[in-house]
């Protein structure tokens, strides 16, 4: 079942975001001021609308508290990204991940609700996308079109298992390089090694069976 998703201000990074989720059948929802902007969104969003987000009733008219996670992605107006992320908050949306624009803009989105402050870097919008749709995955590396390595949380029906016993080569495709405990990882883990909980397995394969193994339960 795809979530829902509404990201305000389709600029170059909220566009990466949405795109992204929306190329991976994600509902998605974007908003902007700027009626050419949203025109242009058409083909990589569901819906798209024209909306000031720092209008309280402009928000309730699209129905925003309905979405499960919205991202601000507004540009350089400093303001109108505090007021957007203080009026979801008031609105109730639950999940509300803003851009930064500096450590001090951080701070007072920080202050007035946003649930993940974002500091974007090149890519920066993939990268945001690609953890809200894999919530496992702790960091990646792209190192091709289709191949990654990533960082995954462990799911509790791994845990206490030998790497042997949950042959994730014959089952997903891939190969565990190192696991993670902390600050301490152990790299070319034996066959043998045990997984515990708190282990965070490094893995490199196809995107396509690190997309499965991440949403396993």
């Amino acid at each position: 079942m795809a979530n829902q998703y509404a990201v305000i201000g389709l600029g170059r990074f909220g566009i990466s975001i949405a795109q992204k989720l929306f190329e991976s059948g994600q509902e998605v929802l974007g908003v902007d001021v700027n009626e050419e902007r949203v025109e242009d969104s058409h083909s990589f969003v569901t819906h798209a609308v024209i909306a000031d987000s720092t209008d309280a009733e402009a928000l309730k008219s699209i129905g925003i508290r309905n979405f499960d996670t919205v991202v601000v992605a507004i540009g350089n107006d400093i303001q109108a990204s505090i007021l957007t992320v203080l009026l979801l908050k008031e609105l109730g949306v639950k999940r509300v991940i803003a851009k930064a624009l500096n450590k001090l803009h951080g701070q007072v989105l920080d202050k007035v609700g946003a649930d993940w402050v974002v500091f974007p870097e090149r890519d920066m919008g993939m990268r945001v996308a690609h953890q809200l749709l894999s919530p496992k995955v702790l960091n990646f590396i792209e190192i091709s079109k289709n191949y990654s390595v990533e960082e995954v949380k462990i799911p509790e029906s791994m845990i206490e298992k030998t790497l042997r016993e949950l042959d994730l080569r014959a089952r997903f495709n891939l190969s565990v390089i190192a696991i993670r405990h902390e600050d301490e990882i152990n790299i070319s883990p034996s066959p043998d090694k045990i997984i515990n909980h708190g282990d965070v397995l490094v893995v490199i394969g196809e995107n396509r069976y690190l997309e499965k193994f991440a949403n396993i339960e």
